[in-house]
Order: C-alpha cells, then structure tokens, then sequence
C-alpha cells in the first residue's frame, strides 16, 4: 500500500479519535492496543502510541519514553492474552518491510508456536 498524505490521517489515527470502532484489550495514557482484523496467530495485537509517530525510522532521542511504554504495553498485552512469556513483537518499518499504516505499530503475536526466520 502506498504511503498516504501527512495530512490525511491514518486508520489509527481514526481508531484514536473515535471514527473507526477497534476492539481494545488495554488502553493506557499513552498507548491504546486492539486485535487486528486480519490475525495471523491466535493472539494478534496491535499496540500504537496515541501520540503520532510514522515508524521507528522517523523516532527520535525525545521519543524514547515513548517506545518504552509500548514495549511495556505489549507485555502487558501478551501477559492479559494468555501467551506467558512466548509471543512476538514486530515493527515493521517502511514500505519495504510491509509497513502499510504509517503510524507506529507493534504487533503482538502469541498462542501458538512461530517459526523462524518470519518471512
């Protein structure tokens, strides 16, 4: 998918505002994670930080509080979801990688067995 304007905002970005129904498992000041519509794994969580940033690439030094509390989200996500200590977080960045919403996003995947290398 094509990278969209700066000014459109992103499916997330209306997810945040309240445009688009998500199906939220934990919601924090600063971070909200819902179930993707597309799962791959039995536990499919996306967490986004409610302050925009487009992907790890375009994060900066002042961010870094940021990240943390995402990557504490996404334990926390796959704690809640049953996966213990046996999940996966990705983030993909750029096009290239398979980014398709150019807000950051961590998937959290868990529940079943995954294979290495991912793809």
């Amino acid at each position: 998918m094509a990278d969209a304007s700066a000014s459109e905002p992103t499916i997330f970005q209306k997810i945040l505002d309240g445009e688009i129904p998500a199906d939220v498992v934990l919601e924090t000041d600063d971070c909200l994670a819902f179930r993707d519509v597309n799962p791959q794994a039995p536990t499919h969580v996306l967490v986004i930080p409610k302050r925009p940033v487009r992907n790890l690439s375009d994060a900066t030094d002042g961010d870094a509080e940021l990240l943390g509390k995402c990557l504490r989200v996404c334990d926390a996500v796959a704690k809640q979801e049953g996966c213990g200590e046996a999940y996966r977080v990705i983030a993909n960045t750029g096009a290239g990688a398979g980014q398709s919403v150019f807000h950051l996003h961590f998937h959290v995947l868990g529940g079943r067995d995954l294979t290495w290398p991912p793809g």
